[in-house]
Parts: C-alpha cells; sequence; structure tokens
C-alpha cells in the first residue's frame, strides 16, 4: 500500500509538471572570428539527470557542476528532473565557459522560473562562479561583430568584458556582474543599462615611449637601417658582438612606428581577445603590439596549434613588431616554421575537426652574434672560434630563411669616445617618428587599390612591376649586386622593396641610383654566404 501510494504521488507530480523547451543564444569564436551557437534546454519528467551535447569539450563538460551551484546560490531552484542541453550547431565544438550563462538562464526559463518569452534578441555569455558571480570571458569583441553582422538587439555579458565589445557600433551592450541580475533583467525587476560606445580616443591612449633613440649613443648607421625599416615595415637582422647595442636599438622600434589604423587596430585586438591577453584598461589596440618569446618557445607556442588551437606568438604581433634576440639559440624547426607565415601573411592550423586561420602580418627583428662567443669580427680581436665554427653557428639561419629578411645590418661595437663624451645629442625618436609616419602616408595613398597591401614590404611581384620604376643606371647596378651577391630572385625583390622605401623616406616618386646603392648595402649576410 505505501509502495502504490508513492507511486500515486509520483505520478501526479508528473501531471503537474509540464515540460518546457527553452532556447537562448550564446557565441563561440572559430579562429580570431566568431559564429553564434543556440543553446536548448529541455527539462522533462523522468530520473534526475543533467545531460549536454552538441560536442562539448573541457569547461563545457562541468558546466554542470558550476551552474548548478550558481542557480541554486542566487535563490532559485533547480527542479529534480531530466535536463538536456543541445548546443547548435552539434558538429562544431564547444570549448570555453563562456556557455555557463545562457546554459543558467535557459534551465530558469524551462522550469518556469523566467516568464516565457523570446531571447532571441540578446546573445548572451559569461562564465559563473559557485556563488552566481560572472567572470570574464574570452573573445567578447568578436562576439559582438557577429551579432552586429546577424542583426541581433545586442548582448548580456560580464561587466569585464564590455568595455572591449562596446567598440562595436550598433549592438547594445549590458554589462551585469551576477546571474540573478540577468534573471531580474529578464523578469523586468531590474535594469542593466546599454554601456556607452568605446571611442578609438579613449581605447588606447597614445603615450610618449619611455624607450627613445636619442638614448643609444653612437650606431648612427643601425639607426638609419631602423628607421628604413619602420617606414616600410621590413624585416630586419642585426648581428653584432655583445654589448653593441642589438637589443637596446630593437626594444626602442615601436616607438617610431605609426599608430594602427582602425581596422588594423580591430584585428590585433580580436587576436588578443581571443587569447585572452587584452588587458582590462586597453579595450582597443592601438598602438603596434610588440611580442619577444623566449628562445626556449615551441613551435606550437611561435606559430600557434595546440590541442586546443590558439594564436602563437606571430599571430600576437599582427600589424606589430616580432622580436626574436638570439635567434641562432631557437629551435631550427621553430624558425623554419616561419618561413610561411612571412611570406603569406597568415598561420594555418589544420585539425581532424576543422582548419582554421590566424593572420600573422608581422615586423621581424632578429638579433645574433656573429660567432659562438661573440667576438668575430670585432676590431678588439678578441674571437678565437675557428672558421669551420663560425660557418656552423652562422648556418643556423637557412638560407631561405634569410632571403625573407630584407635588412642583414652589421651592428658593431661602440667606441670608447662614443660612450664617455656627453650628452649623446642624437635626433628623438619623435622626429624619426614623424618621417616614418609620412612615408608610410604615402604608401597608403599608393595602394589604395590593393586591399592586402599596407606597406612597401607587402608588395608583391605585381605592384613591385607596378610602382616600382628603376631608371636606367639604377637597374645597371641592381644586375651588378645580383652578379656579385648572388642574390636569389626573393632577394633581388627585397632590394627593389628596400629602394622604395628610401625613396619614399625621401619624397622621391622615382628610384633613384642611390636609394637602390643604399638598399644593396642592408644585404651583408649575401656578401658573407657568397665569400664563404
Amino acid at each position: 500500500m505505501l509502495l502504490r501510494a508513492a507511486i500515486l504521488t509520483v505520478s501526479r507530480a508528473q501531471q503537474r509538471f509540464r515540460p518546457m523547451l527553452s532556447r537562448v543564444l550564446s557565441g563561440a569564436v572559430l579562429g580570431i572570428d566568431a559564429y553564434l551557437v543556440r543553446v536548448e534546454a529541455d527539462v522533462s519528467s523522468g530520473l534526475p539527470t543533467f545531460a549536454t551535447v552538441g560536442l562539448p569539450q573541457g569547461a563545457v563538460k562541468e558546466s554542470e557542476k558550476r551552474v548548478i551551484a550558481a542557480v541554486r546560490n542566487s535563490g532559485f531552484d533547480v527542479p529534480p528532473r531530466r535536463i538536456v542541453i543541445n548546443l547548435a550547431p552539434a558538429d562544431v565544438r564547444k570549448e570555453g565557459s563562456a556557455f555557463d550563462l545562457p546554459i543558467a538562464i535557459g534551465i530558469l526559463a524551462s522550469t518556469g522560473q523566467l516568464p516565457e518569452r523570446d531571447f532571441g534578441g540578446y546573445v548572451l555569455l559569461g562564465e559563473l562562479g559557485l556563488d552566481g558571480v560572472l567572470r570574464p570571458v574570452r573573445g567578447a569583441l568578436s562576439i559582438a561583430v557577429a551579432a552586429r553582422d546577424h542583426g541581433l538587439r545586442g548582448l548580456i555579458l560580464p561587466a569585464e568584458n564590455v568595455p572591449e565589445a562596446a567598440i562595436v557600433s550598433g549592438v547594445e551592450v549590458r554589462g551585469a556582474r551576477s546571474l540573478r541580475q540577468v534573471a531580474q533583467f529578464f523578469n523586468g525587476a531590474d535594469e542593466i543599462p546599454p554601456a556607452a560606445p568605446t571611442r578609438r580616443s579613449d581605447a588606447d591612449p597614445q603615450h610618449p615611449s619611455s624607450l627613445d633613440l636619442a638614448d643609444v649613443r653612437g650606431q648612427e648607421h643601425a639607426k638609419r637601417a631602423l628607421e628604413v625599416a619602420a617606414a616600410g615595415a621590413h624585416n630586419i637582422l642585426l648581428v653584432g658582438p655583445p654589448g653593441s647595442g642589438k637589443t637596446m636599438l630593437a626594444r626602442r622600434i615601436p616607438g617610431i612606428l605609426p599608430s594602427l589604423a582602425p581596422e588594423e587596430a580591430l584585428e590585433s585586438t580580436k587576436i588578443h581577445s581571443v587569447a585572452g591577453l587584452l588587458p582590462g584598461n586597453v579595450p582597443l589596440l592601438s598602438t603596434p603590439p610588440f611580442r619577444a618569446p623566449h628562445h626556449t618557445i615551441s613551435d606550437a607556442g611561435l606559430i600557434g596549434g595546440g590541442s586546443h588551437p590558439r594564436p602563437g606568438e606571430v599571430s600576437l604581433a599582427h600589424n606589430g613588431v616580432l622580436f626574436l634576440d638570439e635567434l641562432p639559440e631557437f629551435r631550427r624547426n621553430v624558425l623554419e616554421a616561419m618561413r610561411q607565415p612571412l611570406e603569406d601573411g597568415e598561420v594555418t592550423i589544420a585539425r581532424a575537426g576543422s582548419t582554421l586561420s590566424y593572420p600573422a602580418r608581422f615586423m621581424l627583428i632578429g638579433a645574433m652574434n656573429p660567432c659562438p662567443c661573440g667576438y668575430f669580427g670585432d676590431s678588439g680581436g678578441g674571437c678565437r672560434c675557428p672558421p669551420t665554427l663560425v660557418q656552423r653557428y652562422m648556418s643556423r639561419i637557412s638560407g631561405p630563411l634569410l632571403d625573407r629578411i630584407d635588412i642583414h645590418l652589421e651592428v658593431p661595437a661602440v667606441s670608447r669616445q662614443a660612450l664617455t663624451r656627453g650628452p649623446p645629442g642624437a635626433e628623438a625618436s619623435g622626429h624619426v617618428r614623424a618621417r616614418v609616419v609620412a612615408a608610410r602616408e604615402r604608401q597608403r595613398q599608393r595602394f589604395t587599390s590593393c586591399r592586402s597591401v599596407h606597406a612597401n614590404a607587402q608588395m608583391g611581384a605585381a605592384e613591385v612591376r607596378t610602382f616600382c620604376t628603376v631608371d636606367r643606371t639604377a637597374r645597371a647596378l641592381l644586375q651588378a649586386a645580383v652578379s656579385r651577391l648572388g642574390l636569389s630572385a626573393r632577394a633581388y625583390y627585397r632590394v627593389i622593396k628596400l629602394a622604395r622605401t628610401i625613396a619614399d623616406l625621401e619624397d622621391s616618386e622615382q628610384i633613384a641610383t642611390a636609394h637602390v646603392a643604399e638598399a644593396v648595402q642592408y644585404r651583408s649576410l649575401d656578401r658573407m654566404r657568397r665569400s664563404c
């Protein structure tokens, strides 16, 4: 009799419970772009279970415990029912913790604790703490762009992610602190005001760099080469003994680079947002990024990838500078993996389930010693390395990689007189930057019809033929350089691009003989390889 009464009670409770299905929109990132995810929550009669389907991975599988604890600790109830969460499209892997908030809202709607209404106008994302507090997630900027492109009303996301998402115009961005606040918003008991759009002028204020070229004593030839490299976004390799100032020079390049254009700033910010490296007080990057990984980095860390693909250092340096100090100390396979992004400006990562592409158009700066002890060719005569050891050390940088570096610059040791005399009196970075900005503006106007080309270093063979006209004398000098130095076809075109940049710095539309002669001087390692 007692068993029959218990079964009858459960049966009546199931009859009173109406199974409900709710749908909430969220988003996920694939590469640096985002796509919308429909989170479907079904609460029905049956044994108490919680199942998440739709190829959930890692943190998504663990969301069950976080969501249930957050819902209960926020003052709501999770009935002992059969709960099924579907993440559509179901054939794409879902990663990250951003689905916590939409799953929780879907459960509340399916159990009648939120009014039956259409959540389709908002994209919800956010990680939940066990107390119901919302925590920031990655890729908010990319998801905001996707919401705008799909014509949705807006986003509700953690308050910490509001500044970066508010960069996107045409979509409401509402920042919440907790699950309870979001639930009360949909119940009409609380208001989450939309954030004011983030203006570019307020996003990443320009501050003069504390690293100034005026601090570098001597090395006038190297400073000129840095100016040429910055003006055309050319790759550069600094070769010299320890203490000659290679690292000091390289770290001052960001101070002479122009600010990012609006589309460049948005693209670089999306990469840092996806990687979770966007500073909280900088919603939009407007200064070129500067990345300097250690030589122990792996190929996946430099190029990108891993079991859960993420952008590598070459992508984080997109539209900026990648500085590799002690270049020969990097593993050979790591350096050779850079050849494709240096040529194509992007990285393609293929996995069994998907293929991702990350942009990787960066300015490479390498620094190295000329031999293992570092003093080969130094006027002090301190090197005792045999020629075979020097050649073996230099061969760690392969010929194909050297071909992709526009400027090979020898940086000799600074003389004692240059170090000990009074104030440096050198030209400040601000003056050099003004000339670089003027040269970049000439290039921008020149390449208005070429969407993929923004600087001289990015020109292909067709652009070189169109925009790099060389007079007869300069052409003869080029032919002599090819013959004497044994330049490859790639190196030949890079010399022409360098000459184009030098002409732009002098506001000359025609490439003269002096421009070509200076460009040829920046191929010192070609002369060394030829002599060997």
